[in-house]
């Protein structure tokens, strides 16, 4: 993003605006009531009008204008916020983001949209009905602007003009803050104000009049007193002011009757505008980020090739600065890892919209939940997780969740419920998407493969190799297409994307109960710790967060197995392969090889090397387009000694591991 330019500028900030607002929009679906959430969904409206007129996206300010005008009756109360008049208003968001991003935008679909909006408003009123005369409260404000307001361009008259708009009140200026004349500075504002206003308004309608100083002024709102019809007679209030000359006080300005202060509810805490914030942030450019971390990769790679240098030389300040840019570059490398982390809720936050969406496509009740929201990924993969989910929300929507008649019939809530978590395991995060549908029918999936081809009619298949052919381009158990799914299209898309992001994807389901699929994603795609081997001649990496252990295999234990592949771990039979089979090396087995045992979750496979060399910080390069069908390998990188290794593929091999101890069973 170029930051010269106003309208990029204008437009992040614009996004920001619309995400805060869809989220407190969704929010509003279960907490109508939420005076909070109604203040924030206007002050974002109210604020987007503002900036879009100020850097000249118009059409957004005007289409913006009717939003906040039609939401204004929520704020004031006189219609409630309905699911119809929400739905309408996150039609009418996704129509600004639109506008803001410059897309096509058509008026006719604005007019529509905005009728819609009234069309909500108006149903919500005629719901509400005749509704009760408004209570009318005496508030006293407090207010001091920042000493530089005045030259910012801050007027304080049009503020107190805005305040009388909503009310009969009573004014005193607070002048207890002057300096003396030869400390006077004339550009300062040194003035306070303190108001009584008596206005049938919420608390939300005097802080909107500051809501584009909130952030840098003191401000105290307190409610005096309260009547529940506008004819009520209300409490007396004398205001006085302090002689300015001689310095008073003004803080003893006003003084309420002893009657008011019984009547009036506990008073409520002053509002710091300029509270203590917490760490500050800068906006970086993604494109940046990934500069900086192709830099800090080729530091890595440059500092293994001084390693080397190192290590064969006699000269030991040469072996003591390479220790200490290796400590450097590790400790460079894990901070720049932190910095490229974002927190997982801001790619969960996105699901919510899909799902309120979904529940009124279909007409089912789904309750959606997010675990783990403070789980950090790299950016990179977060970008590219937003699809497979997409799809698996989509599926556990139409496919698992069942209709609230179907549910109640078999002994369940009414509304189904989706929970989509995340968890930290090591240099994983595990993403699961659980639903208490109705679970995968089995016979249906084994009947549309065997009618696809893709299995032989009453093959024998284990229940994960069975649930695994709904991840195969084109199947679909759907009865009928609908415009959620049917057409074989997405499933098989978020193996392709999971499995390129060197991920593995694992599914259970239980008839009746529902289903679970759990994603294995690596934290980042750029720089891992990993474990070098060695295959005759060729070296390999195999990623560190994989490697359960390692163990010898002798020459007495490689014939005995010869055939068979499996070998005997604590009271388990556990396949492996020989990399040096499986590569063709061509040379003879070293007398003692090792097995380097690897895993994903609950699969575990072995890998028969000739020798372990040692760990290695790993700078992962993709392969070439020409290389894109080669399976068995996720990348290469560059070694110390300008070699290059290739990086193992675990999910791959586990797979391969898998049929073979499968073909071998069905042998024995």
């Amino acid at each position: 993003m170029n930051f010269d330019d106003p309208a990029a500028v204008f437009l992040q900030e614009a996004r920001d605006l619309l995400e805060q607002i869809e989220v407190n929009l969704l929010d509003l679906v279960s907490r109508p009531t939420d005076r909070g959430l109604i203040d924030a969904v206007f002050r974002g409206l109210h604020t987007l009008k503002g900036s879009g007129a100020m850097f000249g996206f118009d059409a957004l300010a005007a289409f913006t204008h009717h939003c906040e005008g039609a939401f204004d009756r929520v704020r004031k109360g006189e219609v409630e916020a309905t699911p119809e008049l929400i739905s309408a208003l996150l039609a009418a968001q996704d129509h600004m983001r639109a506008l803001a991003e410059k897309r096509e935008a058509s008026p006719a679909q604005g007019e529509a949209l905005l009728a819609a909006l009234h069309q909500a408003v108006e149903a919500a009123d005629q719901v509400a009905g005749a509704s009760s005369a408004p209570t009318v409260t005496t508030w006293k404000i407090r207010f001091r602007l920042p000493a530089d307001a005045l030259v910012n361009g801050t007027r304080p008259l049009p503020l107190l003009d805005e305040l009388r708009e909503l009310g009969p009140c009573e004014v005193v200026a607070l002048t207890d803050a002057i300096p003396s004349l030869d400390a006077l500075v004339p550009t300062e504002c040194h003035l306070g104000w303190e108001v009584v206003l008596v206005t049938a308004h919420p608390r939300s309608a005097i802080e909107d009049v500051f809501i584009f100083v909130i952030d840098d002024m003191t401000l105290e709102i307190e409610a005096l007193a309260e009547a529940k019809e506008p004819g009520e007679d209300l409490p007396e209030v004398h205001v006085s002011a302090a002689d300015p000359l001689q310095g008073g006080d003004a803080a003893d300005a006003s003084v309420v009757p002893a009657a008011a202060a019984e009547r009036a509810p506990s008073q409520e805490s002053a509002v710091e505008g300029k509270a203590a914030r917490g760490g500050e942030s800068v906006r970086v450019p993604a494109e940046r980020l990934d500069e900086l971390m192709d830099r800090v990769g080729e530091l890595v790679i440059a500092q293994s090739r001084l390693k080397e240098v190192a290590a064969s030389s006699v000269e030991p300040s040469l072996r003591a600065v390479a220790e200490e840019i290796e400590r450097l570059a590790a400790e460079l490398r894990d901070a720049m890892m932190v910095v490229r982390m974002v927190p997982i809720a801001q790619l969960f936050g996105r699901f919510r919209r899909l799902i309120h969406d979904l529940a009124r496509e279909t007409g089912k009740a789904i309750d959606f939940v997010t675990e783990g929201e403070g789980t950090e990924l790299d950016k990179t993969v977060i970008e590219r997780l937003a699809d497979p989910l997409i799809h698996m929300i989509r599926n556990a929507a139409d496919h698992g969740i069942e209709p609230s008649e179907e549910r109640l019939a078999a002994g369940k809530p009414a509304a189904g419920r989706v929970v989509l978590a995340a968890r930290q395991a090591g240099a994983e995060v595990i993403i699961t998407i659980t639903d208490d549908g109705r679970g995968v029918d089995r016979d249906r999936v084994r009947a549309k493969a065997e009618e696809n081809g893709l299995i032989a009619p009453g093959a024998v298949l284990t229940d994960n190799e069975l649930l695994q052919l709904i991840f195969h381009p084109g199947f679909s158990t759907a009865q009928t297409v609908t415009s959620l799914s049917g057409r074989g299209v997405g499933m098989d898309v978020v193996k392709r994307t999971i499995e390129a992001l060197r991920g593995a994807i694992d599914m259970t389901s239980e008839p009746g109960r529902g289903s679970q699929i759990s994603l294995r994603i690596p934290l980042t795609l750029a720089i891992i710790d990993g474990l070098l081997v060695r295959v005759g001649a060729a070296r390999f990496v195999i990623p560190l967060s994989a490697v359960e252990e390692c163990v010898e295999l002798s020459l007495e234990q490689d014939v005995r197995s010869t055939g068979r592949s499996l070998i005997t771990l604590r009271d388990q039979l556990v396949p492996f392969i020989r990399l040096r089979e499986l590569f063709r090396t061509g040379q003879a087995p070293d007398p003692h090889q090792k097995i380097v045992v690897v895993s994903t979750g609950q699969e575990r496979v072995g890998l028969v090397v000739d020798q372990i060399l040692g760990d290695h910080q790993t700078v992962i390069k993709s392969l070439s387009s020409f290389h894109a069908d080669v399976e068995t390998f996720s990348g290469a990188t560059i070694l110390g000694d300008g070699g290059v290794a290739l990086i193992l593929d675990i999910g791959h091999l586990i797979a391969a591991g898998q049929r073979q101890e499968i073909e071998l069973r069905a042998a024995g």
